[in-house]
Protein backbone atom coordinates (compact mmCIF):
# COMPACT_ATOMS: atom_id res chain seq x y z
CA UNK A 1 0.00 0.00 0.00
CA UNK A 2 1.29 3.25 -1.19
CA UNK A 3 0.56 6.58 0.82
CA UNK A 4 0.96 9.82 -0.21
CA UNK A 5 1.29 11.37 3.61
CA UNK A 6 2.68 14.99 3.11
CA UNK A 7 0.38 17.57 2.76
CA UNK A 8 -0.76 18.15 -1.06
CA UNK A 9 0.68 21.06 -2.84
CA UNK A 10 -2.87 22.68 -3.62
CA UNK A 11 -4.13 21.92 -0.08
CA UNK A 12 -0.97 23.84 1.20
CA UNK A 13 -2.24 27.08 -0.27
CA UNK A 14 -5.83 26.43 0.60
CA UNK A 15 -5.15 25.17 4.75
CA UNK A 16 -3.25 28.06 6.64
CA UNK A 17 -1.85 27.00 9.78
CA UNK A 18 -4.62 27.95 12.29
CA UNK A 19 -5.61 27.02 15.34
CA UNK A 20 -7.92 24.15 16.49
CA UNK A 21 -11.58 25.19 17.74
CA UNK A 22 -13.60 22.49 18.79
CA UNK A 23 -17.34 22.90 19.03
CA UNK A 24 -18.73 22.43 22.42
CA UNK A 25 -20.62 19.23 23.23
CA UNK A 26 -24.45 19.51 23.27
CA UNK A 27 -26.86 18.46 25.02
CA UNK A 28 -30.78 18.31 24.25
CA UNK A 29 -33.89 17.16 26.50
CA UNK A 30 -35.41 15.07 23.28
CA UNK A 31 -36.20 11.77 23.77
CA UNK A 32 -34.27 11.74 20.25
CA UNK A 33 -32.28 13.95 18.21
CA UNK A 34 -30.26 14.18 14.74
CA UNK A 35 -28.69 17.30 13.35
CA UNK A 36 -26.97 16.52 9.99
CA UNK A 37 -25.38 18.93 7.19
CA UNK A 38 -27.14 17.81 4.15
CA UNK A 39 -24.32 18.95 1.86
CA UNK A 40 -21.62 16.68 3.45
CA UNK A 41 -23.37 14.05 4.96
CA UNK A 42 -21.84 14.68 8.06
CA UNK A 43 -23.92 14.05 11.58
CA UNK A 44 -23.21 17.25 14.23
CA UNK A 45 -25.65 15.66 17.21
CA UNK A 46 -27.16 12.57 17.34
CA UNK A 47 -29.71 11.28 20.09
CA UNK A 48 -31.14 7.98 20.09
CA UNK A 49 -31.54 8.38 16.51
CA UNK A 50 -31.78 4.87 15.49
CA UNK A 51 -34.41 4.19 17.93
CA UNK A 52 -38.14 3.41 16.47
CA UNK A 53 -40.44 5.66 18.00
CA UNK A 54 -43.96 7.05 17.53
CA UNK A 55 -43.98 9.89 14.99
CA UNK A 56 -46.80 11.61 14.75
CA UNK A 57 -47.72 13.67 11.89
CA UNK A 58 -43.59 14.22 11.27
CA UNK A 59 -44.52 10.37 9.78
CA UNK A 60 -46.64 12.54 6.85
CA UNK A 61 -43.38 13.32 5.49
CA UNK A 62 -43.88 9.24 3.67
CA UNK A 63 -47.03 10.11 2.67
CA UNK A 64 -46.53 13.00 0.61
CA UNK A 65 -42.92 11.57 -0.94
CA UNK A 66 -44.84 8.78 -2.18
CA UNK A 67 -47.85 11.28 -3.85
CA UNK A 68 -44.78 13.44 -5.13
CA UNK A 69 -43.63 10.29 -6.37
CA UNK A 70 -46.75 9.17 -8.31
CA UNK A 71 -47.23 12.84 -9.67
CA UNK A 72 -43.34 12.66 -11.08
CA UNK A 73 -44.38 9.50 -12.34
CA UNK A 74 -47.21 10.69 -14.14
CA UNK A 75 -50.03 8.45 -12.15
CA UNK A 76 -51.67 11.90 -10.56
CA UNK A 77 -51.30 15.85 -10.96
CA UNK A 78 -51.67 18.61 -9.48
CA UNK A 79 -54.91 19.20 -10.90
CA UNK A 80 -56.23 15.84 -10.52
CA UNK A 81 -59.48 15.85 -8.05
CA UNK A 82 -61.31 13.24 -6.05
CA UNK A 83 -64.13 13.32 -3.64
CA UNK A 84 -63.80 12.61 0.07
CA UNK A 85 -64.61 9.56 1.67
CA UNK A 86 -66.78 9.01 5.12
CA UNK A 87 -63.34 7.58 6.13
CA UNK A 88 -61.27 10.85 5.12
CA UNK A 89 -63.65 13.02 6.36
CA UNK A 90 -64.27 11.84 9.82
CA UNK A 91 -60.64 11.98 11.08
CA UNK A 92 -60.06 13.95 14.39
CA UNK A 93 -57.05 15.45 15.43
CA UNK A 94 -55.57 18.18 13.15
CA UNK A 95 -58.15 18.62 10.24
CA UNK A 96 -58.25 20.37 7.19
CA UNK A 97 -62.08 20.45 7.27
CA UNK A 98 -62.85 18.65 4.18
CA UNK A 99 -66.41 17.21 4.10
CA UNK A 100 -67.39 13.87 2.88
CA UNK A 101 -68.48 13.85 -1.00
CA UNK A 102 -66.22 17.24 -1.16
CA UNK A 103 -64.10 17.02 -4.42
CA UNK A 104 -60.97 18.33 -3.49
CA UNK A 105 -57.84 18.94 -6.12
CA UNK A 106 -54.48 17.13 -4.81
CA UNK A 107 -52.91 20.71 -4.98
CA UNK A 108 -55.26 21.93 -2.66
CA UNK A 109 -54.58 18.22 0.06
CA UNK A 110 -51.29 18.74 -0.48
CA UNK A 111 -51.53 22.05 1.08
CA UNK A 112 -53.75 20.76 3.62
CA UNK A 113 -51.14 18.23 4.83
CA UNK A 114 -48.24 20.06 4.06
CA UNK A 115 -49.70 23.58 6.01
CA UNK A 116 -52.36 22.60 8.48
CA UNK A 117 -51.15 18.77 8.60
CA UNK A 118 -55.02 18.04 7.96
CA UNK A 119 -55.44 14.05 8.79
CA UNK A 120 -58.25 13.98 6.73
CA UNK A 121 -56.39 15.19 3.68
CA UNK A 122 -53.52 12.69 4.32
CA UNK A 123 -56.31 9.86 4.17
CA UNK A 124 -57.54 11.63 0.72
CA UNK A 125 -54.23 11.42 -0.79
CA UNK A 126 -53.90 7.66 0.35
CA UNK A 127 -57.10 6.95 -0.69
CA UNK A 128 -56.53 8.80 -3.99
CA UNK A 129 -53.59 6.82 -4.96
CA UNK A 130 -54.09 3.56 -3.32
CA UNK A 131 -57.82 2.95 -2.91
CA UNK A 132 -57.82 2.24 0.69
CA UNK A 133 -55.79 3.89 3.93
CA UNK A 134 -54.34 0.41 4.26
CA UNK A 135 -53.51 -0.15 0.72
CA UNK A 136 -51.49 3.14 1.10
CA UNK A 137 -49.78 1.43 3.96
CA UNK A 138 -48.90 -1.66 2.50
CA UNK A 139 -46.95 0.72 -0.61
CA UNK A 140 -45.42 2.98 2.02
CA UNK A 141 -43.83 -0.33 3.84
CA UNK A 142 -42.14 -1.61 0.31
CA UNK A 143 -41.06 1.68 -0.60
CA UNK A 144 -39.68 2.57 2.51
CA UNK A 145 -36.42 0.12 2.18
CA UNK A 146 -35.78 1.19 -1.25
CA UNK A 147 -35.48 4.32 0.47
CA UNK A 148 -33.16 3.25 2.94
CA UNK A 149 -35.28 3.98 6.03
CA UNK A 150 -34.13 1.08 8.27
CA UNK A 151 -36.38 1.68 11.38
CA UNK A 152 -39.43 2.73 10.20
CA UNK A 153 -42.96 0.53 9.84
CA UNK A 154 -46.24 2.43 9.01
CA UNK A 155 -49.50 1.20 9.81
CA UNK A 156 -51.33 4.77 8.15
CA UNK A 157 -50.99 7.48 6.56
CA UNK A 158 -51.59 9.93 9.50
CA UNK A 159 -48.94 8.96 11.98
CA UNK A 160 -52.31 8.20 14.08
CA UNK A 161 -50.98 6.19 17.50
CA UNK A 162 -50.43 2.53 16.64
CA UNK A 163 -48.07 -0.21 17.80
CA UNK A 164 -47.09 -0.82 14.18
CA UNK A 165 -46.54 2.78 13.26
CA UNK A 166 -42.89 3.99 13.85
CA UNK A 167 -40.07 5.68 12.52
CA UNK A 168 -36.53 6.69 13.83
CA UNK A 169 -35.45 10.31 14.12
CA UNK A 170 -32.63 9.27 11.37
CA UNK A 171 -35.20 7.99 8.81
CA UNK A 172 -36.92 11.10 9.09
CA UNK A 173 -33.74 13.46 8.52
CA UNK A 174 -32.95 10.80 5.41
CA UNK A 175 -36.31 11.08 4.33
CA UNK A 176 -36.78 14.96 4.82
CA UNK A 177 -33.19 14.99 2.83
CA UNK A 178 -34.72 12.90 -0.12
CA UNK A 179 -37.96 15.33 -0.68
CA UNK A 180 -35.68 18.13 -0.85
CA UNK A 181 -33.83 16.46 -3.33
CA UNK A 182 -36.04 14.57 -5.23
CA UNK A 183 -38.28 16.87 -5.39
CA UNK A 184 -37.59 20.62 -5.58
CA UNK A 185 -40.41 21.39 -7.75
CA UNK A 186 -42.62 20.97 -4.80
CA UNK A 187 -40.33 21.54 -1.61
CA UNK A 188 -41.37 25.55 -1.47
CA UNK A 189 -44.24 24.28 -0.91
CA UNK A 190 -43.00 23.50 2.79
CA UNK A 191 -42.01 27.02 3.45
CA UNK A 192 -45.63 28.56 2.61
CA UNK A 193 -46.96 30.23 6.38
CA UNK A 194 -50.53 29.89 5.61
CA UNK A 195 -53.22 28.08 3.47
CA UNK A 196 -57.12 29.07 3.14
CA UNK A 197 -59.63 26.33 2.74
CA UNK A 198 -63.46 26.45 2.26
CA UNK A 199 -62.93 29.92 4.31
CA UNK A 200 -60.94 28.99 7.44
CA UNK A 201 -57.29 29.71 7.28
CA UNK A 202 -54.78 28.18 9.34
CA UNK A 203 -50.74 28.69 10.26
CA UNK A 204 -48.48 26.75 9.15
CA UNK A 205 -47.27 24.46 12.72
CA UNK A 206 -43.61 24.56 11.88
CA UNK A 207 -42.40 26.99 14.73
CA UNK A 208 -39.34 28.29 12.59
CA UNK A 209 -40.49 29.81 9.21
CA UNK A 210 -41.00 32.71 10.84
CA UNK A 211 -37.89 32.80 13.10
CA UNK A 212 -35.38 34.31 10.29
CA UNK A 213 -33.45 31.46 10.44
CA UNK A 214 -33.21 30.70 6.91
CA UNK A 215 -36.08 27.76 7.99
CA UNK A 216 -37.96 26.74 4.73
CA UNK A 217 -39.81 23.34 5.71
CA UNK A 218 -40.48 20.77 6.53
CA UNK A 219 -43.11 18.69 9.24
CA UNK A 220 -44.10 19.20 13.07
CA UNK A 221 -45.72 16.01 15.24
CA UNK A 222 -47.22 15.44 18.43
CA UNK A 223 -49.39 13.02 20.24
CA UNK A 224 -49.22 12.45 23.82
CA UNK A 225 -47.46 9.46 23.32
CA UNK A 226 -44.75 11.02 20.76
CA UNK A 227 -44.79 14.10 22.87
CA UNK A 228 -43.68 16.83 20.81
CA UNK A 229 -41.45 17.09 17.51
CA UNK A 230 -40.28 18.54 14.50
CA UNK A 231 -38.36 17.94 11.38
CA UNK A 232 -36.64 21.18 9.97
CA UNK A 233 -34.81 22.38 7.58
CA UNK A 234 -32.94 25.64 7.21
CA UNK A 235 -30.50 26.79 4.80
CA UNK A 236 -27.61 30.41 5.13
CA UNK A 237 -25.42 30.57 2.16
CA UNK A 238 -24.64 27.04 0.61
CA UNK A 239 -24.95 25.22 3.94
CA UNK A 240 -28.64 23.47 4.47
CA UNK A 241 -28.77 21.62 8.24
CA UNK A 242 -31.45 19.28 8.52
CA UNK A 243 -32.97 18.63 12.18
CA UNK A 244 -35.30 16.23 14.10
CA UNK A 245 -36.00 16.22 17.52
CA UNK A 246 -39.14 13.78 18.67
CA UNK A 247 -40.57 13.55 22.54
CA UNK A 248 -40.27 17.03 23.85
CA UNK A 249 -42.89 18.45 26.27
CA UNK A 250 -44.65 21.54 24.87
CA UNK A 251 -44.83 23.68 21.78
CA UNK A 252 -42.52 26.40 23.82
CA UNK A 253 -39.43 23.86 24.35
CA UNK A 254 -39.90 23.02 20.98
CA UNK A 255 -39.30 26.13 19.30
CA UNK A 256 -36.81 26.96 21.89
CA UNK A 257 -34.71 23.98 21.30
CA UNK A 258 -35.33 23.58 17.47
CA UNK A 259 -33.79 27.07 16.92
CA UNK A 260 -31.06 26.79 19.85
CA UNK A 261 -29.97 23.58 17.84
CA UNK A 262 -30.05 25.09 14.25
CA UNK A 263 -28.18 28.04 15.78
CA UNK A 264 -25.56 26.39 17.38
CA UNK A 265 -25.17 24.06 14.04
CA UNK A 266 -24.91 26.62 12.01
CA UNK A 267 -22.51 29.17 14.45
CA UNK A 268 -20.02 25.46 15.52
CA UNK A 269 -19.78 24.55 12.75
CA UNK A 270 -18.34 25.04 8.92
CA UNK A 271 -18.48 22.73 5.65
CA UNK A 272 -16.24 23.74 2.62
CA UNK A 273 -15.57 21.89 -0.64
CA UNK A 274 -11.65 20.58 -0.29
CA UNK A 275 -12.18 19.04 -4.38
CA UNK A 276 -15.07 18.57 -6.78
CA UNK A 277 -16.18 16.05 -8.73
CA UNK A 278 -13.44 14.84 -11.68
CA UNK A 279 -10.64 16.75 -10.10
CA UNK A 280 -7.38 15.33 -10.19
CA UNK A 281 -6.55 14.81 -6.69
CA UNK A 282 -3.00 12.67 -6.82
CA UNK A 283 -1.75 9.80 -9.39
CA UNK A 284 -1.08 6.37 -9.10
CA UNK A 285 2.00 4.54 -10.60
CA UNK A 286 1.14 2.27 -12.92
CA UNK A 287 2.42 -1.85 -13.92
CA UNK A 288 3.56 -2.15 -17.19
CA UNK A 289 0.95 0.25 -19.11
CA UNK A 290 0.89 2.67 -21.77
CA UNK A 291 1.45 5.06 -19.57
CA UNK A 292 3.44 5.33 -16.18
CA UNK A 293 1.04 6.51 -14.22
CA UNK A 294 -3.30 7.69 -13.98
CA UNK A 295 -4.30 10.47 -12.14
CA UNK A 296 -7.15 10.07 -9.70
CA UNK A 297 -9.98 11.51 -8.75
CA UNK A 298 -12.92 11.58 -7.21
CA UNK A 299 -16.36 10.63 -8.15
CA UNK A 300 -17.95 12.97 -6.23
CA UNK A 301 -17.30 16.41 -4.81
CA UNK A 302 -14.94 15.95 -1.27
CA UNK A 303 -17.00 17.73 1.03
CA UNK A 304 -16.20 18.20 5.14
CA UNK A 305 -18.05 19.57 7.87
CA UNK A 306 -16.20 20.26 11.25
CA UNK A 307 -15.70 22.25 14.06
CA UNK A 308 -15.12 25.91 13.30
CA UNK A 309 -11.24 26.12 12.64
CA UNK A 310 -9.99 23.01 12.60
CA UNK A 311 -10.41 22.34 9.16
CA UNK A 312 -7.28 24.52 8.58
CA UNK A 313 -5.40 22.34 10.61
CA UNK A 314 -6.62 19.25 8.19
CA UNK A 315 -4.13 16.84 6.91
CA UNK A 316 -4.95 15.02 3.56
CA UNK A 317 -3.02 11.66 2.23
CA UNK A 318 -3.84 9.22 -0.97
CA UNK A 319 -3.33 5.60 -0.58
CA UNK A 320 -3.22 3.22 -3.10
CA UNK A 321 -2.24 -0.51 -3.68
CA UNK A 322 0.57 -0.03 -6.21
CA UNK A 323 1.94 0.11 -9.05
CA UNK A 324 -1.73 -0.68 -10.16
CA UNK A 325 -1.33 -3.35 -13.19
CA UNK A 326 -2.57 -2.10 -16.56
CA UNK A 327 -5.02 -2.25 -17.94
CA UNK A 328 -7.26 -0.10 -16.08
CA UNK A 329 -10.54 1.66 -16.59
CA UNK A 330 -11.41 4.69 -16.66
CA UNK A 331 -13.60 5.07 -13.48
CA UNK A 332 -12.28 1.76 -11.53
CA UNK A 333 -11.26 1.99 -8.04
CA UNK A 334 -7.74 2.46 -7.38
CA UNK A 335 -7.65 3.95 -3.78
CA UNK A 336 -8.83 6.66 -1.23
CA UNK A 337 -8.30 9.83 0.25
CA UNK A 338 -8.32 9.80 4.13
CA UNK A 339 -8.93 13.21 5.67
CA UNK A 340 -7.76 13.46 9.44
CA UNK A 341 -9.07 16.55 11.10
CA UNK A 342 -8.66 16.85 14.86
CA UNK A 343 -11.35 16.62 17.22
CA UNK A 344 -13.58 14.45 14.35
CA UNK A 345 -12.88 10.96 13.21
CA UNK A 346 -10.88 10.58 10.19
CA UNK A 347 -13.08 10.48 6.72
CA UNK A 348 -12.46 8.41 3.48
CA UNK A 349 -13.35 8.98 0.02
CA UNK A 350 -12.82 6.57 -2.90
CA UNK A 351 -10.72 7.51 -5.35
CA UNK A 352 -11.04 5.92 -8.97
CA UNK A 353 -9.10 6.60 -12.09
CA UNK A 354 -9.64 9.87 -14.34
CA UNK A 355 -8.77 7.97 -17.27
CA UNK A 356 -7.87 4.74 -19.02
CA UNK A 357 -4.73 2.94 -19.38
CA UNK A 358 -3.95 0.07 -21.73
CA UNK A 359 -1.24 -2.66 -21.72
CA UNK A 360 1.92 -1.62 -22.49
CA UNK A 361 4.23 -3.09 -25.48
CA UNK A 362 7.05 -4.63 -25.86
CA UNK A 363 9.29 -1.85 -24.82
CA UNK A 364 7.59 -1.44 -21.17
CA UNK A 365 7.55 -4.87 -20.08
CA UNK A 366 11.24 -5.01 -20.99
CA UNK A 367 11.49 -1.44 -18.69
CA UNK A 368 9.40 -3.33 -16.16
CA UNK A 369 11.35 -6.31 -16.22
CA UNK A 370 14.40 -4.22 -15.90
CA UNK A 371 13.34 -2.24 -12.85
CA UNK A 372 12.54 -5.49 -10.81
CA UNK A 373 15.74 -7.12 -11.73
CA UNK A 374 17.19 -3.80 -10.25
CA UNK A 375 14.91 -3.94 -7.28
CA UNK A 376 16.13 -7.33 -7.08
CA UNK A 377 20.24 -6.93 -7.33
CA UNK A 378 19.79 -3.85 -4.70
CA UNK A 379 18.25 -5.97 -2.10
CA UNK A 380 20.15 -8.55 -2.00
CA UNK A 381 23.13 -6.44 -1.92
CA UNK A 382 21.77 -4.62 1.03
CA UNK A 383 21.02 -8.34 2.57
Amino acid sequence: MKAITTMLAALAVLFGLAATAGAETQTTPARAAVLIDMQSGATLLEKNADEPLPPASMSKLMTLYMIFEAIEAGRLSLQDSFRTSAHAASFGGSKMFIREGEVVSIADLLRGVIVQSGNDAAVALAEALAGSEAGFAALMNKRAPELGLTASHFANATGWPDPQHYMSVHDLALLATRIIEDFPQFYPMFAETEFTWDGITQRNRNPLLEAGIGADGLKTGHTEEAGYGLVASAKRGERRLILVVSGLGDTAQRQRETERLMNWGFRAFETRKLFSAGEAIAEADVWIGADTTVPLTAARDVVVTAPLGSIDAARLSVHYDGPVPAPIEQGAPVGRIEIAIPDIPTQAVPLVAAKSVAEGGVLRRIEAAAKLIMRRVVASADG
